[in-house]
């Protein structure tokens, strides 16, 4: 046994000739043994650590409170896009960029201005006309109960119930205690449109300093890249906006003549908003549109109502087979499936915004990825246009006749005819049977089939 000193632990041995080993060398001083310190890394890691999460929160917190300032950048900046080709044209030809750029807003403003203010119109006379024919209304309803359900009821006695119940006592109050509630979305609604507006101005104004300023971050091979993705965003926003309004204008116009036609009111309002609806709401857009007139037209007279979505159905078809293609065949060619599919997810990431820009954010990025993505030429197989081969597989009429071939079989008697039963189990249909023959009479090696005699 080794000898241990007062501490108990083994002493050190010396060697034959008087000497003592060298002792092992001290741990390092980063390392932490069971009695060691704390690592010096370890206090930084703990602060780097706090501080990154740190700054991951007020990032998460500071984009969530600016949320709705980068939505109100992200509309300018696509209405920006959209009016860049009508700005660049009028600078071509002279004009200052800020005054072009001005009198593109106020036609804008003065388009959208004027549709509002007619919807509105049409909306409070038709409100004023269900107010002031309430009474009369009431009267037959009231009239239709007491001569089928043999009651006496007055429509004095109905209103005063209605002006003494509890019910309308708190909705008068709820109504007057959210007042102030629309009244700050109004307020907020005019403020973000205004903000909207002055950004897209900046953006359209300075496009050309917008771009410099970008490009001068960037080497020169990713300039060439950010200023061909720029061109194609404008073309296919500025595009899709000037060919869906060229047909708003030719549907408005389609559907004001017939209104007009069928005396039905409010013709114009109600073609604008055929024209709107139906064009910038894609797949569905042309229905939904002409459900409000279809109404107005049953109040008229209810076989105007059909005539109205007979020829909201036919021109729908004349659009989509005639009309669109010949004018977003060098703008927005997006097939119908994808369009519909892109509002939806617009409209459930951004609501309403989403909806609108959609279409031209899908057919930037479609326009992007088909000028880099790689195409290669497509094989002349007759599987591609869905046709199958020739001799792949029997035709119709070979099928129809093999499953007539098996129901007769299968609803054949037991016995069977008498050549059958005679015909050793042999098949009727040509093929070889059980001993060897063939359904001609004649086996393998070519002989008639006759038995010896």
């Amino acid at each position: 046994m080794a000898p241990t000193d007062e501490t108990g632990q083994a002493a050190p041995q010396s060697s034959p000739f008087g000497t003592t080993p060298p002792a092992p060398p001290p741990p390092p001083a980063g390392d932490t043994g069971a009695n060691g310190r704390m690592p010096r890394w370890l206090p930084r890691a703990l602060v780097l650590a706090l501080a990154l999460v740190a700054l991951f929160q007020l990032g998460s917190w500071a984009f969530h409170q600016l949320t709705g300032l980068l939505i109100n950048i992200l509309i300018a900046f696509f209405l920006a896009l959209a009016i860049e080709p009508a700005v660049s044209w009028m600078a071509s030809r002279g004009m200052r960029r800020g005054l072009a750029t001005f009198i593109v807003f106020i036609g804008v403003i003065i388009v959208s201005a004027g549709f509002v203010t007619l919807l509105g119109s049409i909306l409070a006379d038709q409100i004023i006309k269900m107010i002031e024919g309430f009474p009369a209304y009431l009267d037959s309803v009231i009239n239709w109960i007491n001569t089928h359900f043999k009651t006496d009821l007055k429509r004095v006695d109905i209103q005063e119930g209605l002006l003494r119940s509890d019910w309308l006592r708190n909705y008068v109050q709820n109504s007057a205690t959210g007042v102030l509630d629309v009244s700050a979305q109004v307020i907020g609604g005019l403020f973000q449109l205004l903000t909207i507006a002055l950004f897209s101005f900046y953006f359209a104004a300075d496009g050309p300093r917008l771009r410099r300023t970008i490009c001068s971050l960037l080497p020169p091979a990713r300039q060439a890249e950010v200023l061909r993705a720029w061109e194609i965003a404008v073309n296919k926003t500025g595009g899709y906006i000037y060919s869906r309004g060229l047909m708003a204008l030719i549907s408005g116009a389609a559907h004001f003549v017939l209104l007009q036609a069928l005396d039905v009111p409010y013709a114009p309002v109600l073609a604008v908003w055929v024209g709107l609806v139906s064009q910038f709401i894609p797949t569905i857009g042309t229905y939904l549109a002409g459900a409000l007139p279809m109404l107005i037209a049953f109040t008229v007279n209810p076989w105007y109502a059909l005539w109205v979505l007979i020829f909201v159905v036919i021109y729908q078809q004349f659009e989509n087979y005639v009309l669109q293609p010949k004018l977003t065949a060098k703008t927005v060619d997006i097939h119908p499936a994808v369009a519909f599919g892109s509002v939806i997810a617009g409209t459930a990431l951004l609501g309403a915004v989403g909806a609108l820009i959609a279409i031209p954010a899908i057919a930037t990025l479609q326009a992007f990825l088909g000028a880099y993505v790689k195409r290669y030429a497509v094989t002349d197989d007759p599987r591609v246009h869905g046709h199958r081969r020739r001799g792949e597989g029997p035709s119709l009429v070979t099928r129809a006749r093999q499953l007539w071939v098996r129901r007769a079989g299968t609803e054949r008697p037991e016995g069977g005819h008498a050549e059958d039963r005679g015909s050793g189990g042999g098949r009727s249909d040509g093929g070889e049977s059980r001993d060897g023959r063939s359904g001609d009479g004649r086996s393998e090696d070519g002989e008639s089939g006759q038995g010896p005699a």
